[in-house]
C-alpha cells in the first residue's frame, strides 16, 4: 500500500515536471520571433584624429550608411546580428605650415577625406524586452577614396591628384557596440565603431593621416521584411 502510494506520488511529480517543461517550451517558442531580416540606414559622424604636427584643426564629417541586417535568435534573450553596409566616413582636417606646402604641394587649408567602405559587422545582441545591447567585431573593405583640398571653396574644390584609393589600406577592422529598440517591424538605435587599423598605407596618404584610424558614431533606423 505504501509502495503504491509513493508510486502514485512519483508519477504525479513526474507528470507535473513534464507538463511544466512542455509549457515552458511552448512559451519560449511564442517569445522567440525567429530569424528576422530587414533593411537599415542612417547617419555617420566620423573623425580620424590625425596625429600630424601640421594638423591644426579636425572636424567631424557627416556621412551615411545603408544596407541589410539579420537577427538570428540563439535563446530568448541572445541573438547573432550580422549586417552588410555601405558606409561613407572620413573627416575635415585643417593643415598649416610652409613646410607642409613645400613637401606635399598642398597649401595650408582644409582637406576633406571621403572614404567609402563595404562593412560587415557581426554583433552578439542581448535582448531585454524591446531593448537590445549589442557588440562585436567588424571587417570593412575600402571601395573608393575621394580627397579634396577645400582651400578655395566647397563649390570650386580641387582634386588632390597625388592621392588615390590604392594609397589607403583596403582592409579595415575594429570593434563596435551600441543599443537599439525593436518595436514590431521597426528598429532604431545608436552605435560606435572603433577602427584598429591605420587608414593610410604609404606616401602622401600616410603622411596626411599619420596613424589615423576610423572613429565613427552612428544613428540608424531599420525596417524588418
Amino acid at each position: 500500500m505504501v509502495k503504491y502510494y509513493f508510486s502514485q506520488r512519483l508519477l504525479g511529480i513526474g507528470l507535473a515536471i513534464f507538463l511544466f517543461l512542455i509549457t515552458s517550451h511552448v512559451q519560449a517558442q511564442d517569445n522567440n520571433p525567429g530569424p528576422k531580416f530587414g533593411i537599415k540606414g542612417g547617419l555617420n559622424f566620423s573623425q580620424l584624429y590625425v596625429d600630424q604636427p601640421n594638423a591644426e584643426d579636425e572636424n567631424a564629417k557627416v556621412g551615411y550608411h545603408f544596407g541589410i541586417f539579420g537577427k538570428v535568435p540563439l535563446t530568448n534573450f541572445l541573438a547573432i546580428q550580422p549586417e552588410v553596409l555601405y558606409s561613407n566616413v572620413g573627416s575635415k582636417i585643417t593643415y598649416g605650415g610652409s613646410d607642409f606646402e613645400n613637401l606635399f604641394g598642398i597649401e595650408p587649408g582644409e582637406v576633406r577625406f571621403n572614404l567609402n567602405y563595404i562593412q560587415v559587422p557581426v554583433a552578439l545582441a542581448i535582448n531585454i524586452g524591446p531593448l537590445n545591447v549589442h557588440a562585436g567585431p567588424y571587417l570593412a573593405y575600402l571601395m573608393s577614396a575621394n580627397v579634396k583640398d577645400l582651400k578655395t571653396s566647397d563649390l570650386n574644390s580641387n582634386d588632390i591628384k597625388e592621392l588615390k584609393t590604392d594609397d589607403f589600406n583596403r582592409l579595415d577592422y575594429g570593434v563596435m557596440g551600441g543599443v537599439g529598440f525593436d518595436v514590431r517591424g521597426l528598429t532604431i538605435g545608436a552605435r560606435y565603431n572603433y577602427g584598429m587599423r591605420e587608414i593610410g598605407n604609404s606616401g602622401l596618404a600616410g603622411s596626411l593621416t599619420n596613424d589615423s584610424k576610423n572613429s565613427v558614431a552612428q544613428i540608424y533606423i531599420g525596417f524588418g521584411l
